[in-house]
């Protein structure tokens, strides 16, 4: 499985087309087929690849390049922002003490960012930490990560250089060596599109490498509007079925992460990292709203119908800045007992 599918970050071209899964995590907007629009069409979910197809994204090490599943950057662009406001910055104080502690190849940071996407993690992370930083950019989309090095930060909080490279390939068979010389790996929305079987193995690579990892904006499976709608608990519920559908894991993802980092040895935190989505995030809300419902249609073809209406009604109140969106989320970071990983 590529991990190009966490859907994490940011910019570019191109609106997201109907596909089987999507977005990244936590916006929870992976999806699908789309709820039928007013004028009988189907709705674009707001996050989904670019190409159709299904099961997890990217999720065959050997699908051609022409059917990959790709990320809409204008997609990831839109949703920096909340991404930003929204990951646990109170994870951050622990995090800096271990890496203080950690032995640095050259003196400098070695971060791997899972799935970077267009690389709103590092933009997010790197501006936070002290130090000379190397960031190491993987994704299975060689367009993102064109993206992501443009994009990519020029100074840590004090003034540090960060230098970056690519790596392009399936990272679902991550292994410690792989990671060897890592002060940390992080990922933004990827938990969720994975399955039990390959965080497990995400756990056990980071804990054999003595690696810390920072794994934020996972989605929690909750959801809540304010003014509030009778069908929205049935849309949530119908939402999160899709997340789960196959062996993904979906709101499950949390769970399975602490329980498996845990199991290798790890010191655990959660912390929440919620959107909160009112009148000055109307552009983002209008496409999560659509790629919502369109996962919970795509998972329960009975509700398209209701979904019409349902729809119609959310973006209205959403152009008249009468609604406001709680999109749950989790941030985990998990620190190796051992420290023996980094050399």
């Amino acid at each position: 499985m590529s991990m190009t599918a966490t859907g994490s970050d940011a910019p570019g071209q191109g609106a997201p087309r109907a596909a089987g899964t999507g977005t990244a995590g936590q916006d929870g907007t992976r999806s699908g087929t789309g709820a039928v629009g007013q004028d009988g069409n189907r709705v674009v979910p707001g996050a989904g690849p670019t190409t159709s197809g299904s099961g997890a994204p990217g999720r065959r090490a050997d699908t051609p390049d022409d059917d990959m599943p790709r990320y809409a950057p204008q997609w990831l662009q839109l949703r920096e922002g909340a991404d930003a406001a929204a990951r646990a910055a109170d994870l951050l104080d622990p995090l800096r003490i271990r890496l203080a502690n950690l032995p640095r190849r050259g003196g400098d940071l070695v971060i791997h960012d899972l799935g970077c996407g267009t690389g709103s993690m590092g933009r997010w992370l790197a501006p936070r930490l002290d130090g000379a930083q190397h960031w190491v950019l993987h994704d299975r989309d060689p367009y993102l990560l064109h993206f992501a090095t443009v994009g990519s930060p020029s100074a840590a909080a004090d003034g540090s250089r960060v230098t970056v490279t690519t790596q392009r390939g399936d990272i679902s068979r991550l292994t410690a060596d792989a990671l060897t010389g890592a002060s940390l790996v992080t990922a933004s929305a990827l938990l969720d599109v994975l399955t039990r079987e390959e965080i497990d193995r995400l756990a056990a690579a980071c804990a054999d490498a003595g690696v810390p990892a920072l794994l934020t904006l996972s989605v929690a499976g909750r959801v809540e509007f304010a003014p509030g709608d009778p069908l929205d608990a049935e849309f949530a519920e119908a939402f999160n079925a899709h997340q789960r559908r196959g062996d993904l894991l979906g709101p499950d993802a949390i769970t399975a992460a602490c329980e498996a980092f845990d199991r290798h040895g790890a010191t655990v935190r959660v912390h929440p990292s919620p959107w909160r989505l009112g009148p000055d995030e109307a552009a983002l809300t209008e496409e999560w709203l659509r790629g919502w419902v369109g996962a919970a249609v795509e998972q329960r073809p009975e509700l398209a119908e209701r979904a019409e209406s349902y729809l119609r009604s959310r973006l209205a109140a959403c152009a008249a800045g009468e609604l406001s969106v709680v999109v749950h989320h989790s941030d985990v970071l998990a620190l190796p007992r051992s420290t023996g990983g980094a050399k």
